[in-house]
């Protein structure tokens, strides 16, 4: 399976005023306090001919049911990850190995009472909650955790200490 192609995706580091991230729980993964894995950033795919900048506003827009953010950063390369064996050939119709994303450090210029999860009648979160950035890399899946390993550090400027 190491032939199929990679998803185009984004993804946004969202920060608040005070420098916090944006985590949200998967609603497939219901009570995942306690072991990594059930909070992520919010991301999604591309669509064709679709500009990075456009589609990760779009994403927030159908992820957390906001748009009110402003891009203040970018990662400067694509970066991947791939699918572990029990979910290859099954994630994404098995269409792909993994994903290929462009990450955006953006503010949140709303309010907390602007965030609405439940705006898609198929949330894909269930919860949500501002942490520091360095706490991002243990709360990911262990097939992610690089990649937010990359965000921890790319986007420390923007971060409260």
């Amino acid at each position: 399976m190491s032939d199929l192609p990679y998803r185009p995706n984004v993804g946004a580091v969202l920060f608040n005023p005070e420098g916090l991230v944006f985590v949200a729980r998967r609603a497939d993964m219901p009570n995942a306090e306690g072991p990594a894995g059930g909070w992520q950033l919010p991301q999604g795919g591309i669509d064709d001919g679709e500009d990075p900048r456009t589609a990760v506003l779009r994403e927030l827009g159908e992820e957390i049911g906001t748009r009110k953010a402003e891009v203040i950063g970018e990662h400067p390369d694509w970066l991947t990850y791939d699918l572990p064996p029990g979910l290859l050939g099954i994630a994404w119709r098995g269409r792909y190995r993994g994903q290929r994303q462009r990450w955006f450090a953006m503010r949140f210029t709303g309010k907390d009472s602007d965030i609405r999860l439940d705006l898609d009648p198929h949330p894909e979160f269930d919860a949500w909650r501002w942490v520091r950035l360095a706490e991002l890399p243990a709360l990911a899946v262990p097939f992610k955790r690089a990649v937010y390993d990359v965000l921890t550090e790319s986007f420390a400027r923007f971060a409260s200490r």
